[in-house]
C-alpha cells in the first residue's frame, strides 16, 4: 500500500520536469514521498489510539495501580507514555498531575521519561522507512522502555522524591463516575477525528521543517561527510551525537526525517537513535522547566542517567549490528 506514495512522488517529480538523477529531483522526491506518507499514517494511527486515550486521567491510573506491584506500575507508565504523544515539555504537567494524584514517584518518573522518548508518532514514521524500519522500531521501543523503567526503579530505590525542589501538594481523589452511560460510537468517532486532525495539524510545521532539512541532507550532503564524523569507525560518534542533541529542541516528528537521512548516509543505527533520544528527552527547554521542580541536584542526576543510558544504548546497538 505504501508504494502509492512512492508512485505519487514519481508523478510529482515528472510533472516538475525533474529527474531523480539530479540532486534537486532526488530531494523533491524524498520530500513528497515522505510528507504524504507520514501525514497519512499519523492521522490513521492517532485516530485509533485516541479512542483509547479518551478516558485517560491521573486518578484513573492511581486507582488501577492500587494493590499492584511497583513493576506493574512501571510497565503501565511506559505504556501510557507510549500512547500519549507529548513532547518533553508537554509531559511535565502530566507528570505533576500523577504525583499530585498520589501515583508513586518512580512510576511518575517512568512516564516522564517514556512520554517524549517512546512516541507512537515516531514509531509510525520510523516504520515508514521500509523493511529496515521495522527493526529500528523494535529496537527503539525496547530500549526506550528499558531506560524508562530503570529510571523509575532507581528513583524509588534511592528515594529521589526527597530531592524535589517544588513540593507538589496531593489532590483529593474524587469518586466521579466515568460516566455510567457508555459513550456512543458517534461521539467517540467525532472525538477521535477531531483529536487526530488537531494533533497532525499541530505537528505539521515540525514535520515539514524536519523533512525540508532531511531532503536537503539527502540530496546535497555527500555520504562521506556523515561516515567520517558519525560513522562506525569514529569511537566518539555516539557521545558526540548525544551531547549535540541536548541544546536542540524539536518534536519527534521533526527529528525522524533527519534520522532517516543519517541512516541512508551510512551513520550506524545506534548513533542515529542516540541523537534522537537525546533531542527528544533532554532538550534545554525541558531541562529549564524541570529545574523548577527537580532542583539542581535531582536534575543533574536525571540528565546524567539519561545521557549515559543513551550512550550505552548507542554503543550496544552499533555493536550488535556492525560486529
Amino acid at each position: 500500500m505504501l508504494e502509492f506514495f512512492t508512485n505519487l512522488a514519481d508523478w510529482f517529480v515528472l510533472q516538475m520536469n525533474l529527474s531523480r538523477e539530479t540532486r534537486l529531483g532526488e530531494s523533491v522526491h524524498f520530500f513528497i514521498e515522505d510528507s504524504t506518507k507520514i501525514f497519512f499514517l499519523l492521522y490513521v494511527l492517532i485516530f485509533v489510539i485516541s479512542l483509547f486515550r479518551a478516558q485517560l486521567n491521573p486518578e484513573m491510573v492511581r486507582g488501577y495501580l492500587t494493590g499492584k506491584s511497583r513493576w506493574a506500575g512501571y510497565l503501565l507508565a511506559v505504556f501510557l507514555g507510549t500512547v500519549t504523544p507529548f513532547c518533553s515539555c508537554s509531559s511535565i504537567p502530566m507528570f505533576m498531575g500523577f504525583v499530585a494524584a498520589g501515583v508513586p514517584f518512580g512510576v511518575s518518573v517512568a512516564f516522564l521519561v517514556s512520554s517524549p522518548l517512546i512516541s507512537e508518532i515516531a514509531a509510525i514514521m520510523l516504520l515508514g522507512m521500509g523493511t529496515f524500519g521495522a527493526y529500528i522500531v523494535l529496537i527503539y521501543i525496547l530500549t526506550g522502555a528499558i531506560i524508562s523503567i530503570f529510571a523509575g526503579y532507581l528513583s524509588d530505590k534511592f528515594n529521589l522524591e526527597r530531592l524535589l525542589a517544588l513540593k507538589i501538594p496531593p489532590t483529593s481523589i474524587s469518586s466521579h463516575s466515568c460516566s455510567s452511560v457508555k459513550e456512543k460510537t458517534v461521539a467517540l468517532l467525532k472525538y477521535a477525528n477531531s483529536y487526530a486532525f488537531s494533533t497532525v495539524k499541530s505537528l505539521a510545521i515540525y514535520i515539514l521543517l524536519g523533512l525540508l532539512v532531511g531532503a536537503f541532507m539527502h540530496g546535497y550532503i555527500p555520504q562521506e561527510f556523515f561516515v567520517k564524523y558519525l560513522g562506525a569507525d569514529n569511537i566518539l560518534a555516539v557521545p558526540a551525537a548525544v551531547i549535540a542533541g541536548i541544546p536542540m529542541y524539536a518534536s519527534q516528528a521533526g527529528i525522524v526525517p533527519l534520522v532517516q537521512v543519517l541512516l541512508e548516509k551510512g551513520v550506524p543505527i545506534g548513533t542515529a537513535l542516540a541523537a534522537f533520544m537525546s533531542i527528544a528527552t533532554i532538550s534545554l527547554p525541558e531541562m529549564m522547566m524541570l529545574k523548577k521542580i527537580f532542583g539542581i541536584k535531582l536534575l543533574a542526576l536525571f540528565i546524567i542517567y539519561l545521557a549515559c543510558a543513551f550512550i550505552l544504548t548507542g554503543y550496544l546497538i552499533n555493536f550488535l549490528f556492525f560486529f
